[in-house]
């Protein structure tokens, strides 16, 4: 581990200044005159007694020191083993933010917007990652020199952060952050065996962000700006899960838009918005109270703690009032901060205004950290000692159970699916697997389910893993069916829903930790009912099983691994834990009580309407990005129908025939537009409703106000504005002739609804057919 250095600070100059006085300083020794060889040899010889003197008195002194400690430890009951402590050199955290700015193509003309209206006394520091060649000789630095009063020079090895102050990333290395200096990574990369410098995956921004994360935790902010590619969207995501902030550059604005929507596909930045705007907000939230308080206890009385649980249960389901106090009251905090609201009271206010609010709350107090094979020895372990002994024991086609309680985007459900195919391999098993991935995050469940990440997964998975078990993408990795269906996944509160039972594997990492103590107590016996007679359990590094050493015995405590222990009991299974009602959420004197929505989809509706009525629209569906309908307006029984099989209220699932594909095509394009321009329509859409064809346009529409239902989507359905063109209803008159005004033509249902006016007469071919 790199050491900082305390003493003073150089800068280039100040280094090139010191070698010129260090060749100044020989010359003039070599310009000495030169002594004579008797008297030379006589100096040598006085030089060497004195040095065998002064080593003969450190080595008493030496001797003496021992046996002073050791007269005093045998005094005071210590081991004489016990040596003087070592001073070591003090590391140093910054009291201020440190911002890493990421930029490829297109990204110059941003960063000088940027630094245009960013002040030279903010307090902060700025970290410019950019994508360069090796060996290309950058003028990065000095072109942004020109844009800013802070003093912007390429960062060096062993650089110390200090504020108000721009650090360009040089070329062909990859910068990263500890202890508040900057260091220079030109290692092997330890998974892939190749030169950092020279490996495509080895993302520069990405790994920068993550360093930045770890180091700086919640004074740590990111900035994604103009280039192609993902690379960036991982390490918004480690920020984020410190709890620091992200912005990202609006892509309208962006000369390339890779970078910028890849990050908002995260979900999870902050600010979207131009270069030319992010110090205004960027200089607001540094100057609120959550990081002026990020090395001390954040106080938010208990009451409106209280209320927002009551919110955030109201509108999700899910009660918070299990979690850790303190995690849960920064991440309020954070919010708190984006929006530059200064008291609890106000937020809980701005809270029952804005029911997207919730959703963005909720969705932060979930957010934690996740790759694939995090904490890579751990893994390894799992694989050798765990993993390779149950499946030795089981036999073919055997149905192996695992359950991954906070699964999140799937990540580690990936790499315990891949690392179970690699042992059974391994040992010569053919095995059926089930994998159940669940967290509480619909959102996050979806992704998992998806299976596409970012390039930067290169960085974490070896490059043999990845020819075998990834298809590259443009810019991302997708999983491969064979493991895509290895893995189930669902939305589950592990507090209060049913576990899934006869597992042979839990993993249940860095979910414990944000939950209090008897939570965590009382999770772990249903965890242990869950498993099969010698299953395993892994916990995450920072994870115990506490008071519940008698249900679990040890297989690794360094990587808290174990196996369920045969215990006799008679108490049955264990209590699923129960969702609490916050007893202490008491009104204050003269305080009015809390507006609750009684329903998610009543609240919906009621918004819905109005903003339908000011529209005057014809028949409407509200729906989120994946198609579940929030809310129906008018008749829509020619366009809806239900599925077969289980219940689904999918817009797209129930879509009517020849729908499907234009209803999913247009939704999906919606949500991949930008906020401002998210209007996809179709004309003349041939559909099937009731056996006949008919026409419809569709309207597809990101809804932006009201604020409580920001980003979920309006399809509108309607009769053509323009009659389709000949060659389409020619086409639709050929394969299926539909009625003509109100008598049916043969072999058509008689109940089809559509208009006459857009109905057409047989034509001579289908009534040649018919007669033949």
């Amino acid at each position: 581990m790199a050491k900082k250095q305390t003493g003073s600070k150089k800068t280039g100059t100040d280094r090139s200044i010191q070698q010129k006085a260090t060749a100044d300083l020989s010359n003039t020794k070599r310009a000495a005159p030169q002594k004579s060889a008797a008297q030379e040899k006589t100096a040598q010889q006085k030089t060497a007694q004195q040095k065998t003197a002064q080593q003969k008195t450190a080595q008493q002194k030496t001797a003496q020191q021992k046996t002073a400690r050791r007269k005093k430890s045998a005094g005071t009951g210590q081991t004489a083993l016990q040596e003087a402590p070592v001073e070591l050199p003090t590391l140093r955290r910054p009291g201020f933010p440190i911002v890493g700015l990421g930029a490829s193509a297109g990204g110059l003309e941003a960063l000088q917007e940027f630094f245009d209206a960013m002040p030279k006394d903010s307090g902060m520091a700025f970290v410019v990652v950019t994508h360069q060649h090796p060996g290309h000789a950058s003028m990065l630095a000095e072109l942004l020199a020109r844009h800013t009063q802070m003093p912007c020079v390429e960062a060096g090895d062993a650089t110390p952060i200090e504020r108000d102050h721009v650090y360009v990333g040089p070329p062909g290395s990859n910068l990263a952050m500890l202890n508040g200096t900057l260091h220079l990574l030109n290692v092997e990369n330890s998974r892939t065996g190749t030169p950092a410098v020279t490996t495509p995956q080895q993302l520069p921004i990405d790994g920068f962000l993550r360093s930045l994360a770890e180091d700086q935790g919640e004074r740590a902010v990111c900035i994604i700006l103009s280039g192609t590619g993902t690379d960036g969207t991982l390490g918004l995501n480690a920020i984020k899960a410190e709890s620091g902030m992200a912005m990202v550059q609006d892509p309208a604005s962006a000369n390339y838009s890779g970078m910028p929507s890849s990050a908002i596909a995260a979900g999870l930045a902050d600010y979207v918005t131009s270069p030319r705007e992010m110090p205004q907000h960027l200089l607001a939230y540094t100057k609120a109270p959550y990081l002026a308080t990020a090395d001390s206890a954040v106080e938010i009385p208990n009451g409106p703690l209280q209320k927002i649980f009551l919110l955030l249960r109201s509108r999700t389901g899910n009660d918070f009032s299990s979690y850790k106090p303190t995690t849960i009251r920064r991440r309020i905090e954070r919010r708190m901060s984006v929006h530059q609201i200064q008291g609890p009271a106000a937020y809980v206010k701005y809270l029952q205004n804005n029911a997207h609010e919730v959703d963005i709350l909720f969705k932060e107090l979930l957010i934690s950290v996740t790759s694939f094979f995090r904490d890579f020895d751990a893994w390894a372990e799992l694989a050798k000692t765990g993993l390779l002994r149950l499946i030795e024991s089981r036999p073919d086609q055997y149905g192996f159970r695992v359950w991954i309680p906070g699964c999140a985007t799937g990540e580690e459900a990936y790499t315990l699916a891949i690392l179970l195919r690699e042992t059974a391999e391994q040992v010569g098993r053919r095995l059926d697997y089930q994998i159940f991935g669940t967290d509480l995050d619909a959102g996050a469940i979806e992704t998992a389910r998806a299976g596409v990440y970012p390039e930067g997964i290169a960085v974490d998975v070896t490059r043999q893993r990845l020819d075998r078990f990834f298809t590259p993408e443009v810019a991302t990795y997708r999983v491969r069916k064979e493991v895509r269906e290895m893995c189930v996944f669902a939305p589950q509160n592990v507090i209060k829903d049913p576990p899934f039972t006869k597992l042979d594997v839990i993993c249940c990492r860095n979910l414990l930790i944000y939950l209090n103590a008897d939570m965590q107590q009382r999770l772990l016996p249903i965890f242990h009912y869950a498993l099969k007679p010698g299953g395993l359990l892994m916990l995450g590094p920072s994870e115990t099983i506490g008071t519940q050493r008698g249900l679990f015995n040890p297989v690794d405590g360094k990587w808290k691994i174990f196996a369920r222990r045969e215990v006799l009991s008679s108490a049955g299974p264990p209590e699923i834990p129960a969702q609490r009602v916050p007893a202490d959420a008491a009104l204050a004197p003269g305080e009015t009580a809390l507006a609750l929505p009684t329903s998610r989809e009543s609240q919906i509706g009621a918004m819905v309407n109005r903003l339908l009525l000011s529209r005057f629209a014809p028949a409407s569906i509200v729906v989120n990005e994946r198609g579940d309908i929030l809310y129906i307006h008018g008749r829509t029984g020619l366009y809806l129908e239900p599925a077969s099989g289980q219940p689904k209220m999918n817009v797209i699932e129930m879509a009517r025939e020849g729908l499907e594909i234009e209803r999913s095509t247009c939704l999906r394009q919606a949500a991949a537009a930008d906020m401002d321009a998210a209007n996809v329509k179709r004309e003349c859409v041939r559909i099937r409703p009731n056996g006949g064809y008919m026409f419809i346009d569709i309207n597809v529409t990101r809804i932006v106000d009201p604020e409580s239902i920001r980003g979920l989507f309006l399809i509108t359905l309607q009769p053509p504005t323009r009659p389709p063109s000949p060659r389409r209803s020619r086409k639709a008159n050929e394969a299926r002739p539909p009625k003509a005004n109100s008598t049916p033509l043969p072999g058509l249902s008689a109940n089809c609804n559509t208009p006459a006016s857009h109905c057409r007469p047989p034509s001579k071919s289908w009534k040649r057919r018919m007669r033949n």
